[in-house]
């Protein structure tokens, strides 16, 4: 298929078929999980969340990373994950859920565990309901506190004019970015603990967090070259999807790519070479009963392939073929967090239900729906950002 061959998208029809197929999907997973299997539901459900979750904070991070070291490849994608990061409202709504279901989830949400064990008794004062919402509750603030105001200063930098006014904002983005880079490290570190670490309590690593984040940046950049190749026919992003940005984008791809393995094979190495008996478990929970073989599938699929496709030149400066391997990546991720989160389930055997796959379907509907609202209502680039000369006009 040929760029020119791509029609370009409706976004009307495309987000009224994402809201149906979302609440149609949520609605078949409450009513099974409630009726039937509300653990299922509850590990579903959460994989499901923190993919989707992944994209807005992942953004959040790309874009004040942007706002720093600047960019033509940033500016493209700007206003792509800055609709990306307007959706956390609906995924702190969406977060409400768990609240029913945490002693589903997580074992010592239950008295009873806790009494007959030494170890979660320890941790109680920092592993217990009361405790573990407060947190949920301030991450979200900081989260959306900080998505308001690089929206908002992004948005008057655009509609007010005057050289002295527009480098007053800029100057505000970049002084909320540089502590903002390090205020979302930090909640999201302890988000990671507290959501999906905490699984298996018995477990720690210390860079665990460091796993999300590098996985959330990598989502986010592979959801916004997608999109950038399915607008590849719509103005202004026709005019400034130039090979040139294409390759800086398959350059951060690679980057990151290559920074997802190196912290996930270093968390591998450290446990693997202490040996000790409160860390392995973990991972014999994800290498035996068939769980092994998801585990050398993203190996191959979600590291060395793309890893030796963004290695071509050419691969990188071509919108197609550098959206069909950021598609690979972003579907990939999904799996990675299946591999994370589904063996505390089951950690005897591999184990696929089919709301592990309907819950991705519902939440994504729903996400992408707000998505589409979001990003229609402003213009698809910054249209005063000089880094992008020659694509305002098409404003």
């Amino acid at each position: 298929m040929r760029q020119s061959d791509i029609r370009p998208l409706n976004f009307d029809a495309v987000q009224q078929r994402a809201w149906k197929i979302g609440a149609g999907g949520l609605l078949l997973c409450l009513l099974w999980g409630v009726f039937l299997n509300p653990a299922q539901f509850f590990h579903s459900y959460l994989m499901a969340y923190l993919f989707w979750l992944g994209i807005a904070l992942g953004g959040l991070a790309i874009i004040m990373l942007h706002h720093l070291v600047g960019g033509a490849w940033g500016s493209m994608i700007q206003r792509i994950l800055e609709a990306a990061t307007r959706t956390l409202p609906l995924m702190a709504l969406l977060f409400i859920p768990f609240l029913f279901g945490l002693r589903h989830l997580y074992i010592w949400a239950r008295p009873d565990v806790i009494a007959s064990d030494v170890i979660l008794q320890h941790k109680s004062w920092y592993l217990n309901v009361p405790f573990f919402v407060l947190r949920t509750v301030f991450y979200f603030l900081v989260w959306l506190v900080m998505a308001h105001y690089l929206n908002h200063w992004s948005q008057q930098h655009e509609v007010l004019h005057g050289q002295p006014v527009q480098l007053a904002f800029r100057r505000r983005l970049r002084l909320l970015s540089a502590p903002g880079l390090g205020i979302y490290a930090l909640t999201m570190t302890f988000a990671a603990i507290d959501w999906v670490m905490s699984l298996e309590p018995h477990w720690y690593s210390t860079i665990y967090g460091v796993l999300f984040i590098v996985s959330q940046a990598l989502v986010a950049l592979t959801f916004a070259t997608v999109s950038i190749a399915l607008l590849a026919r719509t103005e202004p992003i026709a005019s400034v999807a130039t090979p040139a940005r294409m390759h800086d984008l398959g350059n951060l791809l690679l980057a990151f790519i290559m920074l997802w393995a190196y912290v996930s094979f270093s968390q591998f190495l450290i446990i693997w070479s202490g040996n000790l008996a409160e860390e392995v478990p973990w991972y014999l929970h994800r290498t035996r009963g068939g769980w092994e073989v998801m585990a050398v599938f993203l190996i191959l699929f979600h590291f060395a392939l793309p890893f030796a496709l963004l290695l071509s030149r050419g691969t990188k400066r071509q919108v197609r073929s550098l959206a069909w391997v950021a598609a690979a990546i972003f579907c990939l991720h999904l799996v990675d967090l299946f591999w994370l989160v589904l063996p505390a389930l089951h950690p005897s055997k591999f184990s696929i239900h089919w709301m592990d796959v309907v819950a991705p379907i519902g939440i994504g509907g729903l996400w992408l729906a707000v998505f589409i609202h979001y990003f229609t209502g402003r213009s698809f680039i910054p249209l005063e950002d000089r880094r992008l000369q020659g694509a305002a006009e098409h404003g």
